[in-house]
């Protein structure tokens, strides 16, 4: 199971940090990724990177504000957010994929899903 944590209400332009735990299972092998989604709309890709190491993976929207992260020896991975803009607004969930790197954006890759946490951006 993942568990996603960290989520608040914030004013633009700050900062927040979102954590996702593992439990029951390890990321080796497996490419963790942060997803939002909005009420209404398709689960989105956010970031993403592999347990094993390498270059993490951004969407366009979020490129230059967050920094996905992960602590190996605490079954941890983490987003931090800056620069927040009220279009950040949204759950944004933790998954597991095993899935090659071109596939990181598409949720149907992942295995494992964490609750969502909600990020609220005010303007």
């Amino acid at each position: 199971q993942l568990q996603a944590s960290g989520g608040g209400l914030v004013q633009a332009g700050e900062s927040l940090r979102l954590s996702c735990e593992a439990s029951g299972f390890s990321f080796e092998y497996y490419t963790l990724g942060w997803f939002r989604q909005i009420p209404g709309k398709e689960r989105e890709f956010v970031s993403g990177v592999a347990w094993s190491g390498g270059t993490p993976d951004y969407s366009g929207s979020v490129k230059g504000r967050y920094i996905i992260s992960r602590d190996t020896s605490k079954n941890m991975v983490y987003l931090q957010m800056n620069s927040l803009k009220p279009e950040d607004t949204a759950v944004y969930y933790c998954g597991a994929t095993k899935g090659v790197r071109s596939s990181w954006s598409d949720p149907q890759m992942y295995y494992y899903w964490g609750q969502g946490t909600l990020v609220t951006v005010s303007s």
